[in-house]
Parts: structure tokens; C-alpha cells; sequence
């Protein structure tokens, strides 16, 4: 069964070109190391919570868009190796890809596959 990583962040609205030229060369970068798919996208309806929510957990802050990314794997061995190889990979140091945004209040995790139709 498939592996997905999962990320959430916020980045300044007026980073959004650079936010994608960032995802884009991420995204070699994955699937290159052994990454099925990587998908990227940018919040337009993600409402403000009270006790939770997503711009909550991010801290998004008001000049900031809330984005949700997910790279699917083929399994979490895969996803393991990949991961190392991705961080020692020189296109992904920040010199060269830096995050435009702030990495402190990214949210990521790795969730097993249960259903995926």
C-alpha cells in the first residue's frame, strides 16, 4: 500500500511565483527519489477557525495564504530512502531551493494508506 507525506504551511501571498518555482523543483527533486506524485495547492476557501483549523495551525497571518501538500510514496520503505537521498540531494539545500516562507510553522507528517480508490 501506497505512503503519503503531508505538509501544510503558510507563505506570503505575494510569494506565490516563488512558491511555485520552489514546489517545481521539488518536485524533480521527489520524484527523482522515488516519489509517484506530488501535489501542490494553494488555499482560495480555507476559513478562519475558532478552536482549530488550518490557518490556526499554521499561524497564517493576514498577508499569507495557507497551502496543502501531499507527495505519495510506494511504500513507507520507499518514502525512507527517498527522504535521505532528497536531503543530501545539493538542489535542495536552502542556497539553492530556499522555502519561501516560514519553515518554523511548516506541519508535516507521514500517514499509512487505509482506503485510496
Amino acid at each position: 500500500m501506497s505512503y503519503i507525506d503531508g505538509f501544510i504551511a503558510a507563505v506570503p501571498t505575494i510569494n506565490k511565483d516563488k512558491y511555485i518555482e520552489h514546489a517545481k523543483l521539488s518536485a524533480v527533486v521527489f520524484k527523482e527519489h522515488g516519489a509517484l506524485k506530488i501535489m501542490e495547492t494553494w488555499g482560495d476557501d480555507v476559513p478562519d477557525g475558532e478552536v482549530t483549523s488550518f490557518p490556526l495551525a499554521v499561524q497564517k497571518k493576514d498577508d499569507e495564504t495557507v497551502v496543502f501538500s501531499w507527495v505519495t510514496w510506494p511504500s513507507k520503505e520507499a518514502r525512507n530512502v527517498g527522504w535521505q537521498a532528497i536531503m543530501e540531494d545539493p538542489r535542495m539545500h536552502p542556497d539553492n531551493n530556499p522555502m519561501p516562507f516560514d519553515g518554523k510553522r511548516l506541519i508535516y507528517g507521514g500517514f499509512e494508506t487505509l482506503i485510496s480508490e
